[in-house]
């Protein structure tokens, strides 16, 4: 893929030394441009196309030794001396990394990244140019999605319930697939969007622990399937095949072969029907990057193989929105006031529950910190050996709901010191809000790029 600006900037910061340095790319890169990226064991067309990919194009990427993150962020620290604003980084690496291991343990299921989770306009870009699809929810997903050049028929209007206004939208545009669980959902279609292809979505037996159940608001119940399949082959819409959500999340990874045998039912029901050959399922969500992902592949492979083999033909695709962006993101905080009661060290920081960390309500996450001792302790910004205390952090509201931690082991920290979060990809900036003055989406994220293996 060729690159359509004239310039690129990427500067490499040196851990061990004060500079920052800057490099310009050639619109062509040859092999030996890409070497700093390269040598680092990347591969050559998976990083020419992100570094080519809307919302990446043209931005200041840093790259960083394995375990260098850290002192990435500190040297961003250190520059904001006048405006201590809070930060992300994004480790464009580790976006890299974790598409090879969907790759490598779900080969058959192509990824439609959730735009909900996470819609930063880089992350978008780096995960269109790594071959990723899309599910929107909404008109403004799928423009921003369209926006980056990626074709429409690379996205899933996947919403069982839409606004009229953007199923047109998506008529318009020639987004030709969507989900549906009622019938007015049906009716809705046939009025606005008659030739868009569709996929029956189901309910789940069971939601498998997760985080954030779908089954109380969306799926066909069992007894519904055949009735809403046919109220479809009425309406002369194109019922292409089944969808399912397990909720976002997962803890039980048996959760995704219960719903595949369930997928595979409604299969045989519109088949007893005299519907067309269904050719499509969509497996959903849930999947975290976290150790439990190999069960989950595990559990989907076992089920393919088990309800799917001899369905030839059949494509299947998964909407993971958790397990590509929840780890690509770091979050940099900045203290802003301090006060001691005794052995009990309280902290404000510059966000909180109403911006990035609203997951801690809505998507019922536990976070945690490290200390970025950026002017207190410049000589040893980590505190590593320091004696720690059981300190609380509120965020910047005036709303006590504003607590981020508590009990929390950290040094004795002073304001103008940074608290640093890991894992804070996931439902985090999207969800944010603008409460008491305190902007979550003028929140600036940095660019990385980390050895992705």
């Amino acid at each position: 893929m060729p690159f359509k600006s004239p310039f690129f900037f990427i500067y490499l910061y040196m851990p061990f030394s004060s500079q920052i340095h800057f490099v310009i790319f050639d619109p062509n890169p040859l092999y030996s441009e890409l070497k700093p990226f390269l040598a680092m064991g990347s591969s050559p067309k998976s990083l020419q196309a992100i570094l080519a990919a809307p919302g990446v194009r043209g931005k200041r990427i840093t790259t960083i030794s394995k375990g260098g993150l850290s002192d990435f962020m500190q040297s961003i620290a250190f520059s904001k001396q006048e405006s201590r604003e809070p930060f992300y980084v994004l480790d464009l690496g580790a976006v890299m990394s974790l598409m090879d291991k969907w790759t490598r343990a779900l080969p058959v299921v192509r990824p439609y990244y959730a735009v909900k989770c996470n819609p930063d306009p880089a992350f978008l870009g780096a995960m269109a140019a790594l071959g990723s699809s899309f599910d929107c929810a909404s008109r403004a997903e799928m423009e921003a999605v369209l926006l980056l050049g990626v074709s429409p028929d690379r996205i899933i209007f996947a919403n069982p319930c839409k606004a009229e206004s953007h199923i047109k939208y998506a008529a318009s545009v020639g987004v030709n697939l969507t989900t549906f669980d009622s019938r007015d959902e049906i009716e809705k279609i046939r009025k606005w969007h008659p030739k868009c292809a569709l996929l029956i979505r189901i309910k789940a037996p069971d939601d498998g622990g997760a985080r954030c159940p779908l089954g109380p608001k969306y799926g066909a119940l069992p007894e519904e399937v055949a009735p809403l399949l046919q109220a479809a082959l009425s309406a002369r819409l194109t019922v292409t095949g089944v969808s399912f959500h397990i909720g976002s999340g997962a803890k039980d990874s048996r959760a995704y072969h219960r719903a595949i045998a369930a997928a595979k039912t409604t299969f045989e029901t519109a088949t007893r029907l005299g519907m067309p050959r269904m050719r499509v399922l969509n497996i959903g969500g849930g999947f975290t990057a976290n150790p439990q992902f190999n069960e989950a592949a595990s559990a989907v492979n076992g089920a393919l193989q088990s309800y799917f083999v001899s369905d030839p033909g059949l494509s299947i695709m998964a909407e993971p929105g958790r397990f590509f962006a929840e780890s690509a993101f770091t979050l940099a905080t900045n203290i802003i006031g301090k006060r001691v009661r005794g052995e009990l060290r309280e902290y404000w920081i510059n966000d909180g529950i109403y911006g990035s960390m609203n997951c801690i309500l809505y998507d019922h996450a536990t976070v945690t910190c490290t200390p970025l001792a950026c002017t207190s302790n410049r000589a040893n910004p980590t505190w590593k050996g320091d004696r720690t205390y059981s300190s609380t952090v509120f965020g910047p509201t005036c709303d006590a709901l504003d607590t981020v931690l508590k009990a929390h082991q950290l040094p004795e920290l002073q304001v103008n010191d940074w608290l640093v979060f890991p894992n804070m990809g996931a439902y985090t900036a999207a969800a944010g809000s603008n409460f008491n003055g305190f902007s979550t989406s003028a929140i600036l994220t940095y660019l990385a790029y980390s050895n992705p293996s």
